[in-house]
């Protein structure tokens, strides 16, 4: 090989090095294998009723975003304290609010949510409905592709 393939191959090979090494750097530990399983399916239950924060459209336990992580870690904390599952979602509703919760509860502050689809689906049907009956009250003749009459033809200069 020439010296200039040797550079070639030796910067390619650096570059390979540097992109593995770099993305082994940034990855994460695992969490360690919890010793009462019990308590691990109590929090994965929990978990899935409570919203991620950072990701809005997951659960935390779905999510895995560091603030998720630690919210898990808070729920297993809790449940070794004893605390029962509807008060750690007491808990987490009083220091995030309902947005925390995956199905937020039916409340003055949360009834758009929980109404809001069905009255857009009711208008929605209605407007198609009133659309479709002005549409059959129409002559036909609305709907064909309008054509010139003779008269409305404009006239240009005539060549004989």
């Amino acid at each position: 090989m020439t010296p200039t393939l040797h550079r070639v191959v030796a910067a390619w090979l650096a570059a390979l090095f540097l992109v593995f090494g770099l993305s082994a750097a940034s990855a994460k530990e695992a969490e360690p294998a919890v010793a009462d399983p019990v308590l691990e399916a109590r929090m994965l239950k929990i978990a899935t009723e409570l919203r991620c924060l950072v990701c809005q459209n997951q659960t935390i336990a779905d999510s895995h975003a560091d603030l998720a992580v630690d919210l898990r870690q808070q729920v297993r904390e809790l449940l070794q304290k004893g605390m029962t599952d509807k008060q750690i979602a007491q808990y987490m509703t009083d220091r995030y609010g309902d947005f925390v919760l995956y199905r937020p509860p039916f409340n003055r502050l949360t009834a758009l949510l929980w109404v809001g689809p069905g009255v857009l689906l009711v208008a929605g049907l209605a407007v198609l409905v009133l659309v479709l009956r002005r549409r059959s009250r129409m002559p036909q003749d609305r709907f064909d592709a309008e054509e010139p009459e003779a008269d409305e033809v404009p006239q240009g200069p005539r060549v004989s």
